[in-house]
């Protein structure tokens, strides 16, 4: 009987984060960009664990109640950061079209650019071979693009023919684009 409870509940909490998902993307989606389709996104464990991690520190809390402040405590932490972790993979991204992309971070108002606004990148080699692209644009900003993130490199070469067609230059001039190297725009040697 407690085993069809807590699948209950699971399928519970599993359906009230669709909804909320579905809320949210109806409420704050609604920009071309975010009906594109096309988007830069932390990886969709973010979304998994965070919602994992929060069911397991309201069970941890629960069964605290009964018996453990210890586990009470601990569950808070876990459900803390699974709510943590499950935010910021719905709130950060990057959407995009063929003209124009849009950053979207947690309590800022989404920003939204035009291909040509990017003036330099560089990378950084993190430990574990994970690439970090850093993207400078001319109003002073930057954005990190992390390897790992779903659709990185097609928002990249989305973003360099953008930044050819909106600037004018012939892609086949650039000498400084190799995506084998993770290089797509100029960067210190050639800017």
């Amino acid at each position: 009987m407690s085993m069809i409870s807590t699948l209950l509940i699971a399928a519970l909490v599993f359906g009230l984060c669709y909804l909320i998902d579905k809320l949210f993307t109806a409420k704050f989606r609604s920009k071309a960009q975010h009906r594109s389709g096309l988007a830069v996104r932390v990886n969709k464990r973010y979304g998994v664990f965070g919602v994992a991690l929060s069911v397991l520190g309201v069970l941890a809390i629960g069964v605290g109640v009964t018996g453990g402040k210890a586990l009470m405590i601990g569950g808070g932490i876990v459900l803390i950061m699974g709510i943590c972790l499950a935010v910021y993979y719905l709130t950060h991204g990057i959407f995009y079209d063929g003209d124009s992309f849009l950053v979207s971070t947690f309590l800022k108002k989404d920003r939204t650019y035009v291909y040509r606004n990017i003036k330099e990148q560089k990378l950084f080699l993190v430990q574990g071979g994970n690439v970090i692209i850093e993207l400078y644009l001319e109003d002073g900003s930057s954005i990190s693009l992390q390897s790992s993130m779903d659709g990185v490199y097609l928002f990249l070469d989305t973003a360099f023919a953008g930044w050819c067609m909106q600037k004018g230059i012939d892609p086949q001039t650039c000498d400084f684009h190799d995506p084998s190297k993770s290089w797509w725009f100029p960067h210190e040697e050639d800017a």
